[in-house]
């Protein structure tokens, strides 16, 4: 009998294989705004890169946990493993957190985190064009917003960093707040990333449904319609955004299944979904060495 193993289940049995992160500070000096120098004040990177077949490929990723908590395995360290074995280089996010700070300190943390493996591309075997973001939940909202709130970067900056560009090259997004509106957003997040009586404007300018344009890069997007945590109007809306746009995009909604399920090795079904995003990698030539 011939077993046909799943990108999943090859990831999962090599990831015992996996080499320990090498964590390092975002902002050396400081970031903009910190409160403290506590470890919640202390936005970090842990690096990931894969032991071997590397393709030249980066995401940073941003775990979920409503804008108050981190998932740093189920939707951090684990995701950069089954990365490596595809050979992509992983770059988990430890961003700043509510209540304790609020917008603008999550997406400078992740921006910081772009312009960081975009940088240093080189020393990370990657190239600069191929950087990506993969967000889960709120870590989804972050992302979402980096793929649609980016500059170019400053060619005047004293800091090599504040030169390059922040925009992702592509964006994952997994069961992901998107919007603001109180219609579908996760209140908790919404919360937490503005407080209790945000300014209107604000509330609109990180609807990110309504801040896609022909130059938010190509999107992943996976969610499940019996989620009731996070709307699956949240990813819909997105991609209908994408698909006025004419943005690349592909979007995987599967019926059953609960809010926060990261990869779901467990679950026969949704299972699959990575599989999906490993193919759509693929296509997209990312997964094709330099």
């Amino acid at each position: 009998m011939i077993l046909r193993l799943s990108v999943w289940m090859l990831a999962a049995a090599a990831c015992l294989l996996a080499a320990d992160a090498k964590v390092e500070v975002l902002w050396p000096n400081g970031a903009p705004g910190a409160l403290g120098t506590l470890p919640v004040d202390v936005p970090e990177l842990s690096i990931y890169l894969p032991a071997s077949g590397a393709t030249g490929t980066g995401v940073v990723i941003c775990p979920g946990g409503g804008y108050q908590t981190l998932s740093m395995e189920k939707e951090g360290s684990l995701i950069a493993e089954w990365l490596n074995k595809l050979g992509v280089a992983g770059f988990v996010l430890k961003y700043r957190l509510g209540p304790r700070y609020h917008d603008p300190a999550m997406i400078q943390d992740a921006q910081r985190a772009i312009r960081t493996v975009r940088v240093r591309a080189t020393e990370f075997g990657l190239d600069p064009s191929r950087i990506g973001i993969w967000g889960f939940s709120a870590g989804g909202h972050l992302a979402s917003t980096a793929a649609t709130h980016f500059d170019a970067g400053n060619p005047a900056a004293s800091e090599p960093l504040d030169r390059v560009s922040s925009r992702p090259d592509f964006a994952i997004l997994s069961y992901a707040v998107i919007t603001m509106d109180l219609a579908y957003t996760h209140r908790g997040s919404r919360n937490n990333l503005l407080g209790p009586n945000p300014d209107p404007k604000l509330v609109e300018s990180l609807s990110n449904e309504l801040q896609v344009t022909d130059r938010t890069p190509p999107t992943f997007l996976f969610h499940t319609t019996a989620d009731t945590t996070v709307p699956v109007e949240n990813s819909i809306n997105f991609y209908l955004a994408l698909r006025k746009a004419k943005v690349p995009a592909e979007m995987h909604i599967y019926e059953r299944g609960a809010h926060g399920v990261g990869l779901a090795p467990q679950d026969p079904v949704l299972s699959s979904w990575p599989d999906r995003l490993a193919a759509w990698l693929r296509v997209r030539g990312l997964l094709t060495r330099m």
